[in-house]
């Protein structure tokens, strides 16, 4: 006899969820994204100016570069996955790197160490962006994929050129002295 209204059912019991390494991750990832600059820093109005020269302009750019290279990764990396919404297997590809930034460049609590050798973050920073370049360019979406990262570039650089560097430290004791006190400062009208 068939019984058509039974709701299948298994004999085994389902693995329980590991809720100590979700929480792990979950911390890991706030610990990660800690490194990334508050966007309202990064673009504050007030900080961008014209450097007085040539010099001045090299100068930020490297003190922005360090400072916010987490928001700089983050934007390019979203510049990429606009550019490929239409390049499925592109998008694909993309996703799943963006798994390994996420675990190796993120979310990484400890340096990573390779064949007994410390990697620095810079040098992770910079084979993943290889890797993620090279993945791509096989998935024919060459025109989008270089369009985008030169857009990225000019655009990263332009900011860390014009972003002022001298009061970045000072904005985040501020927001750090905001924080603790658990007040926010409005400005009057």
């Amino acid at each position: 006899m068939t019984n058509y209204g039974a709701i299948p059912t298994s004999s085994h019991p389902s693995p329980p969820v590991d809720l100590e390494y979700i929480s792990h991750v979950k911390h890991r990832l706030k610990a990660g994204l800690a490194t990334r600059r508050p966007w309202r820093s990064m673009f504050d109005l007030e900080s961008m100016t014209v450097p007085q020269g040539f010099l001045d302009a090299i100068s930020r750019m490297k003190t922005n570069l360090v400072y916010f290279r987490a928001n700089y990764a983050i934007a390019v990396l979203f510049m990429l996955f606009v550019s490929l919404l239409y390049h499925p297997t592109s998008l694909l590809v993309l996703a799943i790197l963006v798994v390994f930034w996420i675990f190796l460049y993120f979310l990484r609590d400890e340096p990573l160490v390779l064949f007994g050798h410390q990697v620095d973050d810079r040098t992770v920073m910079i084979s993943l962006s290889a890797l993620t370049i090279g993945m791509l360019l096989f998935t024919h979406a060459t025109g989008n994929i270089l369009g985008s990262l030169l857009t990225a570039v000019v655009l990263v650089l332009i900011h860390a050129g014009v972003r002022r560097s001298d009061n970045l430290y000072s904005d985040e004791e501020a927001a750090a002295a905001t924080e603790t006190s658990g007040l926010a400062s409005y400005p009057s009208s």
